[in-house]
């Protein structure tokens, strides 16, 4: 999960995200990041250049700015917190990323007000009014790549109240969070294989087009292939074959290609290793070639999942529905 804290001053985010830490989640804070320029360009970091600063990286980069450089740092399957989210195109950058859920922090004004005196930072508001005021000028705006607390509020998948103790404001949080994990939509089974075959075909050398294939049986992968030259052979990139590196037409010539395709070395690797795939299931990141078919057919796979059509997939496929192989196109983008 990544845990998205909106909120105005003094409502808590610190606490929220401070607790979160301790709880193993990995802390992020877009307010870090405007700190950091700061600091690259030799200015003092004030709440007053924080604010200028990040307006400014909004207009020029884009709204969504600050959210972008901290996805960047942030593992897909990490479970963090990210604080000091204040502008709707900063949660919609956000929402990109599976698991990403905000919580609004929301405190009556008054508390926030004495919160704020409690910590006496130098560029705190001194009277009720004058935070009011300072508050009201963050809260909404017409410029969209300014603070907008209050449309970002609005956006929440969660509020917690903080008006009590901190103790009362963790089991607020627990509560929310589990709520949230109980809700979260884990891959399914199609997902998971398919980007599994996704990761294996960036170990690809074609020049021209990089697939890969997973065979599964009972829920395990037992074998894996991506397409490229033999073992020992020169890789494709490297100019090791002479089809590829012609740049010719997708499907044109087959037979003089020297790259094995994905399917066909998923199937030789279980063989090479002595594994068995009698029964089981083979995801494709693009549909099998004609050689791989009579492949997979013979192996004794019982289904192909793909999820992009190959320029010649007619042939195949008609072949293996007829074979009795089961054939089903992967639906979601990977």
């Amino acid at each position: 999960m990544l845990i998205g804290l909106t909120g105005k001053n003094g409502s808590g985010k610190g606490e929220v995200a401070n607790f979160l830490k301790e709880s193993g989640y990995q802390p992020f804070s877009l307010s870090d990041i405007l700190r950091y320029e700061l600091i690259v360009r030799g200015q003092e970091v004030t709440r007053e250049n924080l604010i200028t600063i990040g307006n400014e990286l909004r207009s020029n980069y884009g709204a969504g700015v600050l959210a972008e450089r901290a996805l960047k740092k942030i593992g897909p399957d990490a479970h963090a917190v990210i604080d000091s989210i204040r502008n709707p195109f900063e949660v919609e950058t956000l929402r990109g990323r599976k698991g990403f859920c905000l919580l609004s922090i929301q405190a009556d004004p008054r508390i926030r007000f004495e919160r704020t005196r409690a910590r006496n930072r130098e560029n705190d508001p001194k009277t009720y009014e004058d935070f009011l005021e300072y508050e009201a000028r963050e809260a909404t705006s017409n410029d969209p790549t300014t603070q907008q607390l209050n449309r970002t509020e609005v956006m929440a998948d969660a509020v917690v109240e903080n008006n009590g103790t901190i103790e009362e404001l963790r089991d607020q949080v627990r509560q929310v969070i589990h709520a949230l994990a109980a809700n979260a939509k884990r891959p399914d089974w199609d997902e998971y294989f398919m980007e599994i075959a996704r990761v294996v075909s960036l170990r690809s050398n074609c020049i021209k087009r990089k697939v890969a294939a997973v065979v599964v049986l009972d829920r395990r992968v037992i074998s894996t292939g991506y397409n490229g030259t033999p073992r020992g052979v020169k890789n494709c990139n490297e100019g090791g074959c002479p089809r590829c590196n012609h740049f010719g037409p997708s499907g044109a010539k087959l037979e003089e290609c020297l790259c094995s395709h994905a399917e066909e070395n998923a199937i030789v690797q279980a063989a090479y290793h002595g594994v068995s795939i009698k029964g089981a299931s083979l995801y494709s990141t693009y549909s099998p070639c004609l050689i791989c078919t009579k492949m997979i057919i013979n192996s004794g796979i019982v289904e192909v999942v793909y999820n992009k059509a190959y320029v010649i997939e007619e042939t195949p496929l008609k072949l293996l529905k007829e074979a009795g192989v089961a054939v089903r196109q992967f639906e979601k983008p990977v």
